[in-house]
């Protein structure tokens, strides 16, 4: 039976009255492990207020203090909420933007701290000899060493593994380089202090250099006046490979080859574990600004950045290959020949420094290669003669082969030790980013695939009304098409600006494969695909630009075509699509000819959106074991791309968790996943943490690839049929309030910043695919990110604590089942987990704030009401699961931040409402808008994965 919302005021008034501080449980045990974050952290306010005073005055300053001793009051409920928002209240909002930059600024430094306690932590159990961390490479190994598996299986399934982390777009990150360098110098300084033993001299001068890096901090915009273009999206990701990739991918690879070659001396890894991939600039699905010159422009400029670190690493290279024939012997004759005609005039015609003379030569080719690919605007002018004269390589493959006449010589001259330094590094760098950097995908919604080739299918005279057809009959005709070499279009055919736009795009990324290898535009995903049909039309386009070729009865193409599963039910009939997909044999051999692998992505996002958290976690877990039944059935290897955002409604959560999470046989070597927003500065922004983690990806792959994660045996099938129950349950207590409840979206759009997300110019992509009101209709990242601002966090829990209550019932026996489940199963403790650190990130209090911006009363009560009332079961059943009622009982580092910083997030979501009160009212200045885009940064930094 359903529970019924209890409308009871004075309940409804405790919740909202109940800090979530009283959630989590917090004593002294640990504390003198913690002091040191508290000190950063009150280290760097203090310097962060030295110069709020001195740059904006007392006033400003004592406002900001002031509203911090509220927030605190608030917290240990000495202030109430209305007395802090009254210090807002009618004041000018010159004078609020430096109570919000304050306290962005604060968020920024704070998360600068705990990263930096993290480390600390980690480095103190290092030196004590502890053993190593859970998801380090250590503890995998010592693992993988503990199941006593054989070489021959462990080559088998990881020989040609890869994790693929696939940087996205995202508007909550939009943080300007300038900032993104002040806060690593800042990083930089503070670990110097925290690790060095100082004078007063040097510690003073630190300290003042950290206060420079602050007061720029604050003079800078933390966000740009116009709207981010899609241009600035691909600049933003591709900052990280200077900031962190190229330094760390490569180590960690190499690292990983040769841990898996000491543990087991005859498996191999023919791969790079690591490599990358980006949708920004290739991601058209609702983004109309993606053209075939963006796709160019982000290829182009992805494979520049891959050059000019290539040709920087052989600069250094020639600086430090010095040695001379004079004091080595053994140079190998592959070396001189490499070298010969780039070494020095000298008077007896000997090459002194032929390691120099085989960099140089090298070099003149990679520069040939840039201006034949990128033209000379890559090149330095000093070097244009030299790419002149030069025969450029036809590939990545040819320079390797190259770097590798030089390693085999360093090694040949017993200099093994340099050869295993930047050499090394080079060489996994060019296996590793070749001559493209980064795999750019492509993405489109099947709609507009249909419309497309309906378009392209009438022109050519092959089907005059597409549309009208059943599937069978489209598969038929569709797959006629693609055994035939004939086109359907030609350069003077008359097409629709929409079918000109899509085969641009396709055009673009056939010529940048041509430009820059295969890998340049590795796979093309059909969003919202439902059909074997949807699929096929894709290969239309694909086969339009020659990227798909029919041959002779052996179809080719470069490029994967992914199907990604969103909705519920489509994850539901994902399994059959596949399989009727491979039931076409030119498609079947299409696939053999790719290796028999076939990519399938699923949608986190569209499957919570659709039926609500715990619904779309088990959908998503249920449709794996389809998919890999089905891949089995077919003799084919499914390979999994997770359409993974930061916040937990869409999938987010700690990564290591989420891949050990996965059911049986859906990882087997090979993981793509989706990293975005603020989590990709969180991980990637410095070397230190982007090799955490990064290692805790590859750990938790060949974790889930080689054991059995799963930890349930023989009662799988009990479980499965146990959470099939949940899931209708918590779907239709989900849909009850979303779907069923009238004026459910009115009151979505006035309780939330939903409408300002679109109009304050944040990100390049609008916020509907549709320009409609509809919930299903509505971009996932706004969907997660409104809640998320007004700190409901409603896609991370409704709808689960009703079903935890109704399959339960009164019958202890059923809780004992989901307590073991929790204790045993991987997968139901990541989502209780995930469950329990939105929980405490959600604030009924604050959120009742927001609910006051809706105007009609009576919807307000009736749907707030319901908001709550499944917040308190969902809390009160995450408690009697788990056996306590601390929300972050297995969180340590989370239970900090919500204690010593949350309270910091009370200025900026009531003055969020008071400014949208405001903009709401008709203040539609550009310092207001300005003011609600700092906001909404301030908060999404602050909770650190807000989308």
């Amino acid at each position: 039976m359903t529970p019924e919302p209890h409308h009871d005021p004075e309940a409804i008034a405790r919740a909202i009255a109940t800090p979530m501080v009283d959630r989590i449980r917090v004593d002294d045990t640990g504390r003198s492990a913690t002091e040191p974050l508290r000190d950063d952290i009150r280290f760097l306010g203090g310097l962060l207020g030295e110069v709020i005073r001195s740059q904006a005055g007392d006033d400003v300053f004592d406002l900001v203090e002031d509203s911090r001793r509220d927030a605190f009051g608030i917290r240990y409920q000495d202030v109430s909420r209305d007395e802090l928002a009254e210090r807002y209240t009618g004041r000018d909002v010159s004078e609020l933007m430096p109570v919000i930059r304050a306290f962005t600024n604060f968020a920024l430094l704070a998360n600068l701290a705990e990263d930096l306690h993290r480390e600390r932590r980690r480095r103190i159990h290092l030196i004590a000899g502890d053993p190593p961390q859970a998801s380090s490479l250590g503890a995998t190994f010592a693992r993988l060493a503990d199941a006593g598996l054989n070489d021959e299986r462990v080559h088998r399934l990881i020989a040609d593994a890869n994790v693929v982390p696939v940087i996205t777009a995202h508007p909550t990150e939009t943080r300007r380089k300038s900032v993104f360098d002040a806060q690593n110098r800042i990083n930089e300084l503070m670990r110097v202090r925290g690790r060095t033993e100082l004078t007063a001299d040097e510690e003073s001068t630190i300290t003042r250099e950290i206060s420079r890096h602050i007061l720029m901090l604050w003079q800078t915009a933390l966000i740009r006046m116009r709207r981010l273009t899609i241009s600035d999206e691909i600049t933003t990701g591709l900052r990280y490979y200077g900031a962190s990739f190229f330094d760390v991918i490569p180590s960690l690879n190499n690292d990983v080859r040769r841990a898996l070659q000491a543990a087991f001396p005859s498996a191999r890894l023919d791969t790079s574990i690591i490599t990358m991939g980006s949708w920004i600039g290739g991601d058209r699905d609702g983004n109309p600004f993606v053209t075939g010159d963006i796709v160019t422009e982000a290829t182009s400029a992805a494979a520049a950045t891959a050059m000019r670190h290539h040709l920087a690493e052989l600069t250094a290279l020639h600086q430090e290959l010095s040695m001379s024939v004079r004091l080595i012997s053994g140079v190998t004759d592959d070396l001189t020949a490499l070298g010969a005609g780039y070494a020095p005039e000298t008077p007896d015609g000997v090459d002194d420094e032929p390691f120099r003379s085989a960099v140089t030569a090298v070099r003149s080719r990679l520069l040939a290669r840039a201006v034949v690919t990128l033209g000379n605007d890559v090149v330095a002018p000093a070097d244009r003669s030299l790419a002149a004269a030069a025969e450029p390589y036809t590939d990545a493959a040819e320079f390797l082969a190259d770097l590798d006449v030089i390693d085999a010589a360093l090694r040949a001259v017993v200099d093994d030790a340099i050869a295993d330094d930047r050499l090394a590094a080079l060489r996994e760098a060019v296996r590793t980013f070749g001559f493209h950097l980064s795999g750019l995908d492509m993405r489109q919604n099947s709609e507009t695939h249909e419309e497309v080739v309906g378009e392209l299918l009438a022109w050519a005279g092959v089907c005059d009304d597409y549309a009208s057809l059943d599937e069978d009959e489209r598969v038929a005709v569709l797959t006629a098409e693609l055994t035939s070499r004939r086109p359907l279009t030609s350069p003077d055919a008359r097409l629709s600006e929409l079918a000109v736009k899509e085969l641009g795009v396709v055009h673009a990324a056939a010529a940048a494969v041509e430009r820059f290898g295969a890998k340049a535009v590795p796979v093309y995903i059909i969003s919202m695909c439902q059909s074997v049909s949807d699929m096929l039309e894709a290969m239309i386009l694909l086969k339009e630009a020659g990227l798909f070729d029919a041959g002779d009865g052996s179809p080719a193409c470069s490029v994967r075509v992914v199907p990604l599963f969103e909705t519920i039910e489509d994850l539901q009939a994902g399994a059959g699509i596949l399989t009727a997909a491979l039931g076409v044999p030119f498609y079947r051999e299409l696939i053999r000819s790719q290796g028999d692998v076939h990519e399938v992505m699923l949608g986190y996002s569209d499957s919570n959106k659709d039926g609500g958290y715990l619904a779309a976690n088990w959908a998503l877990y249920r449709g794996e074991l389809d998919l890999v039944d089905a891949a089995r059935a077919a003799g084919i290897r499914l390979r999994l791309f997770h359409g993974r955002g930061g916040t937990v409604g869409r999938g987010g959560g700690p990564s290591y968790d989420a891949i050990l999470a996965q059911p049986p046989g859906a990882v087997q070597g090979s993981l793509r996943l989706t990293e975005q927003g603020e989590i990709i500065a969180a991980k990637y922004a410095e070397p230190v943490r982007a090799r955490r983690n990064l290692e805790s990806l590859v750990a938790a792959t060949l974790e889930s690839s080689l054991l059995d994660v799963e930890g349930l045996g023989d009662e799988s099938a009990e479980a499965y049929r146990v959470f099939d129950e949940l899931a209708v349950s918590a779907r239709a207590a989900y849909s009850r309030l979303v779907h069923d409840t009238p004026g459910f979206v009115e009151y979505f759009t006035a309780s939330t910043p939903l409408s300002e997300i679109g109009a304050l110019n944040i990100g390049s992509r609008p916020t509907s695919r549709k320009q409609t009101t509809a919930i299903s209709d509505l971009r996932a990242i706004p969907w997660v990110l409104s809640w998320t601002q007004c700190r409901v966090m409603l896609p991370g829990w409704y709808g689960t604590g009703t079903a935890f209550a109704e399959w339960i019932g009164d019958d202890p026996d059923r809780l004992a089942v989901l307590s073991d489940y929790y204790r045993r199963w991987p997968f139901f403790r990541s989502v209780m987990s995930n469950m329990a650190q939105v929980l405490a990130k959600s604030d009924m209090g604050l959120a009742h704030r927001y609910a006051q911006l809706v105007p009609d009363v009576e919807l307000r009560e009736r749907v707030f009401t319901m908001i709550v009332d499944e917040h308190e079961r969902t809390i009160a059943m995450c408690a009697a699961i788990t056996g306590t009622d601390d929300l972050l009982a297995d969180n340590d580092a989370l239970k900090r931040s919500v204690v010593n910083r949350f309270p910091y997030l009370e200025p900026l979501n009531l003055l969020q409402v008071e400014l949208l009160q405001r903009f709401r009212a008709g203040d539609d200045s550009p310092q207001i808008r300005r003011a609600i885009q700092l906001t909404m940064n301030g908060l999404a930094t602050a909770l650190r994965n807000s989308g």
